[in-house]
């Protein structure tokens, strides 16, 4: 514990140089040029011989694999938490398998082709309790989505911003290109929605923490995903800070996000 405290002291000093992280491709068959960019950051202190917990960041829509690098130091924060962080390209997918598109199925990317990858290429501690997920606007539905349909893969999710409803907007953010239109297939629109998933969900299944800005346009379905929640005796983390729909917002927020997770991994 004293070295742990130390190290995230002399990190967030500058006093550790954190290593930088490094972009891969994995090999898939599920998405359209048959691999999936992912950055990776790793402690600055990394050893094969440990075994770090993972948390993965999903971006937001028009994002990939590199914004969660423009917005924040993932090194540092890797360093600090003890973590391994991944950080894979959404592909504006928002990160299920589509229905209509048979080269975008991105919910079997990640969990046959993108965790299995992760936890052969480097040390991680490879269950659910300690893997988590999360994500920033379209990657904050992504990750509850992920983990609510795989709690056996993510014991732990977080939403910042998250659009976890996304049936008022019934013409953004591409998704009609993978769902169909709204007016024409609104069953599978709803059913692709958090909101939808999390019916499901039982009480004690994932550690969940969800944050909005209150001046976010996500704020009121984030309320009600919170409600919802509330209803179903399912225990979560929910909590509304400043801020709207921005850089600036995520660079804060994600920052107790990590330190949730950390502590339902014991760092």
């Amino acid at each position: 514990m004293i070295k742990h405290i130390l190290l995230s002291a002399l990190a967030l000093a500058g006093w550790i140089t954190p290593r930088a992280s490094d972009v891969y491709t994995v090999t898939t068959a599920h998405l359209p040029d048959t691999c999936g960019y992912v950055r990776v950051a790793l402690p600055a202190d990394y050893a094969d011989t440990g075994a770090y917990p993972t948390v993965y960041l999903l971006n937001g829509h028009g994002g990939d694999h590199n914004t969660w690098s423009t917005i924040t130091n993932i090194d540092s924060l890797a360093t600090v938490h003890q973590v391994i962080i991944v950080c894979p390209a959404g592909l504006n997918s928002w990160y299920w398998d589509s229905p209509v598109d048979p080269t975008m199925q991105m919910e079997s990317y990640v969990v046959e082709d993108l965790v299995p990858w992760v936890d052969s290429a480097f040390s991680t501690a490879a269950t659910s309790r300690q893997r988590a997920i999360t994500g920033l606007s379209m990657g904050g539905h992504g990750a509850l989505w992920l983990a609510i349909r795989h709690p056996d893969i993510f014991g732990n999710a977080g939403s910042t911003s998250g659009g976890v409803d996304f049936t008022p907007w019934p013409k953004g953010w591409n998704i009609p290109d993978r769902l169909g239109d709204y007016a024409t297939h609104t069953k599978s629109w709803e059913e692709h929605t958090v909101k939808w998933a999390a019916r499901e969900l039982s009480p004690g299944t994932l550690n969940i923490i969800i944050d909005c800005g209150t001046e976010d346009f996500f704020l009121g379905v984030n309320d009600a995903l919170h409600r919802q929640l509330e209803n179903q005796g399912v225990d979560h983390t929910y909590v509304t800070y400043p801020g709207a729909h921005t850089p600036d917002y995520w660079r804060r927020s994600i920052l107790p996000q990590m330190q949730f997770f950390s502590l339902h991994f014991g760092n």
